[in-house]
């Protein structure tokens, strides 16, 4: 195969070692039962290193349909969902599978069905919890479903995958806790998600174990603009202003940081201010945010390998990716207090 020319199915077979028909059974999803699940990773390895993609096109003439995924999220404009969909993405093409992108109209409500019949069109559905409502509306029941971001007990997927949301927070909270901080405000995303009570709840009991430690609630809307007011009206109000903000999203680590700033409140001096996800704009303000950082590729591929399992038959289990805590120059010692 000549550097510039497109690898084939037969590169493949030679690559992994089997047959062009093995090739085609592991890539079209009809291995279980045909070959190992040995034999079918090292087609799928072996496809992947060379770059090799299925001619979707040849094949959707034969067999009269495409193998299609549904990825259901609250917002593309969302760079973490951006991230989650070039994951689950890479891992579909790499099996022969296309993925159709369905953000939820307005967020997190019902959407209708975009189909003339969702399970006549499509393989399976990953879906996001923060955009739950729509799975009813596209008639998703009768297919594999892997829920990511959703409570392992109660949701409707045949499995989930979770990042480590608690330990996150618990790992935000240990860090502020450990500069002496005591008086913390949690900036509460308005929504209702189970991801976000995840966090409230492991927070809340972080800071209920150290003496002489508390911990108020605000909420606000997801945005940048939502959060600036709220904490101005938080560090203008009555009172003794928090020494620490523990935000659930970047954005509203962003809002807060730019109230502090125009009202001439020093972070990390006179506020530490933390945030979640880890995106883009985490360093592109001053000082650079301290945040937990979320792998959300990763996410997506392990979400997508979850529902290819469950679309060719078996039982993928529920997982859970761990977090780590990024610390930067938004945190600080608490200030003294006369």
């Amino acid at each position: 195969m000549s550097a510039a020319s497109r690898p084939t199915s037969k590169d493949v077979a030679r690559a992994a070692g089997v047959s062009q028909a093995a090739v085609s059974l592991v890539l079209g999803g009809k291995w279980p039962g045909r070959v190992s699940a040995a034999t079918a990773e090292r087609v799928r390895e072996a496809a992947r290193a060379l770059g090799y993609r299925p001619n979707l096109a040849a094949r959707d003439l034969r067999t009269g349909r495409t193998r299609t995924a549904l990825l259901v999220v609250p917002a593309l404009t969302n760079e973490f969902f951006a991230r989650v969909h070039a994951g689950a993405a890479s891992v579909a093409a790499a099996h022969g599978f296309g993925v159709l992108l369905y953000p939820s109209p307005e967020g997190t409500g019902p959407a209708t069905d975009p189909f003339a019949s969702a399970p006549a069109a499509l393989d399976g559905v990953l879906a996001s919890s923060m955009a739950a409502q729509a799975l009813s509306g596209i008639g998703a029941g009768a297919l594999p479903l892997v829920m990511l971001d959703s409570d392992p007990a109660t949701g409707p997927g045949t499995a989930t995958v979770n990042l480590a949301i608690a330990d996150g927070m618990r790992q935000a909270a240990g860090h502020l806790l450990g500069l002496g901080h005591r008086d913390l405000v949690h900036l509460a995303a308005d929504v209702d998600s189970w991801t976000f009570e995840v966090r409230a709840a492991a927070l809340a009991d972080a800071v209920a174990a150290v003496p002489g430690a508390r911990l108020r609630t605000h909420r606000c809307a997801l945005g940048v603009a939502e959060a600036q007011a709220a904490v101005t009206a938080l560090l203008t109000a009555p009172g003794e202003r928090p020494t620490a903000l523990v935000c659930d999203d970047d954005l509203l680590a962003a809002g807060a940081c730019k109230a502090a700033r125009r009202l001439g409140v020093r972070v990390p001096g006179e506020l530490s201010v933390t945030g979640f996800d880890d995106l883009t704009l985490a360093t592109a303000i001053e000082p650079e945010l301290t945040t937990v950082t979320l792998p959300a590729e990763e996410f997506g591929a392990r979400g997508m390998t979850a529902l290819l399992t469950a679309v060719d038959g078996g039982a993928p289990a529920d997982e859970e990716l761990p977090v780590t805590l990024t610390v930067r120059g938004s945190t600080g010692p608490a200030p003294a207090r006369t």
